[in-house]
């Protein structure tokens, strides 16, 4: 099925294009471990933001992180500038059922008070469990719900999206 695919690269241009029209060179753009971050570095290079790319490990803000335990790969957080009253574009590769980036919102919180929360994802998969839409999406997938798609990079630092 991965042939169905679109090509990861070229939705992060289309999303870069979306975006860029509001765009101010002063919003900081943040991540969501880890595909979340590979896209918001591709973003930021194609925005010209002006501050680092910010990453987000929202391990600890999962809702069911007493059911699933600790990733093994847990990252600290990273967030170059000062929140307060900051407008911030949130980037992951995937938006499915809206909990991650509830847990993403709700560490965000713990650093200040943003101004505003834009959301930009590769893909939106619909099913959303919380009412949490996306300000931008590369593309909208209908996938099965027993199967999931899976943003990788490559060591020529390629994206590619599979499902699995």
């Amino acid at each position: 099925m991965t042939a169905s695919l679109p090509d990861a690269n070229a939705l992060i241009e289309s999303l870069a294009a979306a975006i860029a029209p509001a765009f101010d060179p002063d919003t900081l753009i943040v991540g969501i471990h880890t595909g979340g971050v590979w896209v918001a570095e591709r973003l930021h290079a194609l925005l010209r933001a002006r501050h680092p790319v910010g990453q987000l490990d929202i391990s600890f803000y999962r809702d069911d992180f007493s059911r699933i335990g600790l990733h093994p790969q847990v990252k600290p957080s990273s967030l170059p500038v000062d929140l307060e009253g900051r407008a911030i574009l949130l980037v992951d590769d995937v938006l499915y059922t809206g909990r991650t980036i509830r847990a993403a919102m709700n560490e965000l919180f713990d650093y200040g008070r943003p101004a505003l929360i834009r959301l930009a994802v590769l893909i939106d998969r619909g099913s959303r469990e919380l009412p949490i839409r996306p300000d931008y999406a590369g593309a909208a997938l209908d996938v099965p719900a027993h199967q999931n798609i899976h943003l990788s990079r490559l060591d020529d630092g390629h994206l590619t999206l599979t499902i699995a």
